[in-house]
């Protein structure tokens, strides 16, 4: 099961999400944790690079889904929830908010990566689920603002190591939950969410919608109210909230 899945370390990698699904196709498709100390391949969601500093985490759950593809897309949710669990037990005061679909932000500042891979192997489902968090640096040129939990007020020892412990066992509870429970997931994921109430542009980059983030749906997807007062769902891309000029 997920919360007895081993933890592969590795000095250096080109991915941990690359090593997972490497397995994956081979057929190794027991729970385990890919984790890296450094990548010189990182990557993140849509095809964007992931930068990979020395006292970072870097990991990847590779796993078989009972639920199978239907699962896949409820994990983002479980992932970005039990990252926020992790890091305020590193940090209690830390305020993390959940920006849609699944990244991790303090103040606006990105604290945390999260990418979802999934495959089929000899008729069994499995789901790469990499995350990757700023823990000792927040990294620079990476076309958003970052932080790290050092830098909010994390004991100067934490340690990537650390923060994976307290991660793999708020993981197994998020996903257990995601699979029983997907509605409570979502409120509790509501809790910490970033932009409600707020007007927003969401979706693929090249086709943005504009309107106010109300809610989700049962299936995850973003609810916008739109300016004519229609109710418009969301399911894939980004969300950015709108800066207005005064």
């Amino acid at each position: 099961m997920i919360e007895r899945a081993p933890v592969y370390w590795y000095d250096d990698i080109d991915s941990t999400s690359e090593e997972a699904k490497r397995r994956a196709r081979r057929g190794e498709l027991s729970p385990v944790w890919i984790a890296a100390r450094s990548q010189s391949a990182g990557k993140g969601r849509l095809g964007r690079v992931w930068e990979s500093p020395v006292g970072n985490l870097f990991s990847t759950l590779l796993f078989p889904e009972p639920g199978g593809l239907a699962m896949a897309a409820r994990i983002p949710f479980a992932a970005a929830l039990a990252v926020r669990d992790a890091c305020t037990r590193a940090v209690p005061s830390l305020e993390a908010a959940l920006k849609w679909p699944n990244d991790v932000r303090v103040r606006g500042c990105k604290l945390c990566g999260i990418l979802t891979e999934s495959g089929e192997t000899n008729g069994t489902v499995w789901i790469a689920l990499g995350i990757g968090i700023n823990v000792q640096t927040a990294p620079e040129g990476t076309g958003q603002e970052t932080s790290s939990l050092i830098k909010e007020g994390a004991p100067a020892g934490l340690t990537p190591e650390m923060v994976l412990e307290d991660l793999r066992a708020a993981l197994s509870r998020r996903i257990e939950q995601a699979r029983q429970d997907f509605e409570a997931l979502l409120a509790d994921w509501m809790r910490y969410a970033e932009g409600v109430g707020q007007v927003v542009q969401a979706g693929p980059l090249q086709n943005r919608i504009e309107g106010v983030f109300e809610s989700l749906a049962p299936d995850g997807g973003l609810n916008l109210r739109l300016p004519d007062g229609a109710l418009h769902t969301i399911r894939a891309g980004d969300v950015e909230l709108v800066k207005r000029v005064s």
